[in-house]
């Protein structure tokens, strides 16, 4: 577009396209309001990648809306047809949670696929993204939609792309659907009746077909179950935690009432994460109040796990995500056997878990971050028997199916963690510090940088084309590039290394360093000088 006149002309086909009154509204008020706003929301459109679709809920095409899904779908279903075989009659599985027009950008997808001949197979009500991905590969579907943000603040929707493998997209088909969405008229998506005999409502049947797998992933189902708190975040997976604890034999948590039940408002958390600070205090207190061995929170879409541990000094601690990582896979390497067995992490996760691995004579591998490369390294290597993957953003894999990160069942292991080291006589603690005198003390950090996405691409790339000799007055003796993460790596000596890598759904810089024995944290802060 070269002047206002085009964006006014395309911003009112989209408010004769629109259907939704508040959106129109919010079209309206563009239009009369200052060009810069029209010219923002109407340059571009949101970027089909890595998470699928996510932003705020608004109108045009640079925001979450009935328009910009009706055309992620209309995309999806073309890459489907042209791609994989069967794909009509297969289907597309559809799920949504609570946040605003969740449900109607659930409802568009399936009509969408029904105008286009392909069967929809849709939840009728709010569910956890893991049972939507469960059910993927057990329904035999061609793909699976999840209508959701995950942790992103409350403003904020998204839309997540599977695969039939039960993974998330990785390229090329990612940029493949991004190529059949470039294609489709956002304001010109034909929608199948409500009725149409290709949308078909699911039932109680999928949801207790996952519940029914759940107790598959205790290795010491014997082991009477301990007092656990738990938080739903205001997010869709509580009542399925709930059941899943009850068919995996562990007494029912001791829940957050305030939180328990789904409501994107999110009205206790400005922030629905539980890596947020301060996201996970009326949990802590719950834990406290009835002397919870350990405390699990989920995430709104349940799909990631947090948790917290007592203290020696009678507090309460948020554990890290590496430090739910040790704890998971120590606790699966130890009730596991054979040389066969795999285990997965990524980047910027914990190089602990590799030492694990060498402990038992197993294979780990390393993978780009984002747990879609879990999923797709699982594939690669039909031949090993998959036990565990991890990464540190709270995402764990305890069993083969799905193929992606599942805070329930991840939720019921770290429950039986718990009541394993009540049965052997120790806490947490206790078992964290073993691992530590195993395999000796790993220190995290992270950082931030807020900087403009291609501020932020710009400034790793400067440091990719020419790295520092030292950061903080520790040497540089390695350096790696990873191009599929876009991260480059600072090994500093054998105990320290550094990672740097723009952020792919946010704009920022990110920063991640490793120490054994040693805090790495200064380092950071010196290599965040560095980007300029």
């Amino acid at each position: 577009m070269t002047d206002i006149a085009e964006f006014r002309s395309t911003a009112q086909r989209w408010l004769a396209a629109e259907p939704d009154a508040d959106m129109r509204a919010e079209l309206e008020a563009l239009l009369s309001g200052s060009e810069a706003d029209l010219i923002e929301r109407f340059t571009g459109r949101l970027q089909f990648g890595t998470a699928g679709l996510r932003a705020a809920v608004g109108a045009g095409p640079q925001r979450m809306n009935r328009l910009v899904v009706q055309q992620a779908a209309a995309g999806l279903v073309d890459h489907l047809l042209a791609a994989v075989p069967g794909a009509a009659e297969a289907g597309v599985i559809v799920g949504y949670d609570a946040r605003r027009k969740s449900d109607v950008f659930a409802l568009d997808t399936a009509r969408v696929c029904a105008a286009k001949g392909v069967r929809a197979m849709l939840f009728p009500h709010v569910v956890p993204t893991p049972v939507l991905a469960w059910n993927i590969t057990e329904m035999g579907a061609a793909a699976g939609v999840m209508v959701t943000a995950s942790h992103n603040p409350p403003a904020d929707n998204g839309y997540k792309v599977y695969l039939g493998t039960g993974s998330q997209i990785v390229p090329p088909a990612d940029t493949d659907i991004a190529a059949c969405i470039d294609r489709v008229d956002p304001c010109a998506v034909e929608l199948a009746p409500e009725d149409h005999p290709l949308i078909e409502m699911l039932g109680r049947e999928q949801i207790d077909a996952y519940l029914a797998f759940v107790p598959t992933v205790r290795l010491c189902p014997n082991i009477p179950g301990v007092p656990v708190a738990y938080t739903a975040m205001h997010g869709v997976g509580g009542a399925t935690l709930m059941e899943a604890f009850d068919v995996a034999g562990l007494p029912a948590p001791a829940v957050v009432a305030e939180q328990q039940e789904p409501n994107g408002a999110f009205p206790t958390v400005s922030f629905p994460n539980p890596e947020e600070p301060g996201a996970m205090d009326l949990l802590m207190a719950k834990a406290a109040s009835v002397h919870a061995v350990v405390a699990i929170a989920n995430d709104p879409d349940a799909d990631r796990l947090g948790a917290a541990i007592p203290t020696p000094e009678g507090g309460w601690r948020r554990l890290g995500g590496d430090e739910i990582g040790w704890l998971l896979a120590d606790h699966i390497l130890r009730h596991t056997s054979g040389d066969d067995r795999l285990v997965v992490t990524t980047l910027v996760s914990s190089s602990l878990l590799g030492r694990m691995a060498v402990a038992h004579d197993i294979e780990c591998l390393e993978t780009f971050t984002g747990f879609k490369w879990i999923g797709h390294t699982v594939l690669q290597n039909p031949g090993k028997r998959f036990v565990f993957g991890y990464e540190q953003a709270l995402g764990y894999l305890v069993t083969t199916q799905p193929l992606d990160k599942d805070g329930i069942t991840a939720a019921v292991m770290m429950a039986e963690i718990a009541a394993v080291a009540v049965a052997e006589g120790v806490t947490m603690q206790d078992r964290l510090d073993a691992i530590v005198a195993t395999y000796g003390r790993h220190i995290m950090a992270e950082k931030s940088v807020r900087m403009a996405p291609a501020d932020g691409a710009a400034a790793v790339a400067r440091l990719r084309a020419q790295p520092p000799t030292e950061v903080g007055g520790h040497a540089v003796t390695s350096v790696q590039w990873f191009d599929e993460a876009g991260l480059l790596r600072l090994q500093l000596g054998p105990a320290v290394r550094v990672q740097v890598r723009p952020s792919g759904t946010e704009p920022k810089v990110k920063l991640y360093g490793e120490g054994i024995g040693t805090d790495p944290a200064a380092l950071l802060e010196a290599l965040a000088a560095l980007l300029g």
